[in-house]
């Protein structure tokens, strides 16, 4: 009775802890600068940072840089934008976008665990 009661709340707890991981933890923002690049981590299941605020129709470089060699993390998609690439490990992959229309633009892997949004203003 016991081992069953400890067993529903430590899978409970797990299941809260994933809900916070993947939908309900604050992302890093960065804001496109002058360079008009930037770097992009993707490690142990993040994108850092996970918002990127960008201008209308200023191109812009975003550098990944895959550290998680897990098959989740090897494309970025760009679901709105029809933008599909794949990301080598531990290489960085630039990505060169000219954003035409206002709005946020979501950034997922292929299973969608990987999240992040471009705003663009």
């Amino acid at each position: 009775m016991i081992d069953t009661l400890v067993a529903n709340i430590v899978g409970i707890l797990l299941i809260l802890f994933i809900i916070w991981w993947f939908w309900l933890a604050k992302k890093g923002s960065a804001t496109i600068t002058q360079s008009n690049s930037i770097e992009i981590l993707v490690d142990a299941g993040v994108y850092d940072p996970g918002i990127i605020h960008t201008k209308v129709g200023k191109p812009i470089n975003l550098r990944f840089i895959r550290k998680d060699s897990s098959p989740c993390a090897e494309k970025v998609i760009f679901p709105d934008l029809d933008i599909n690439a794949d990301l080598p490990l531990g290489k960085p992959f630039e990505l060169k976008i000219t954003p035409q229309k206002a709005g946020e633009y979501e950034f997922t892997c292929q299973m969608a665990m990987y999240r992040g949004k471009l705003i663009v203003e």
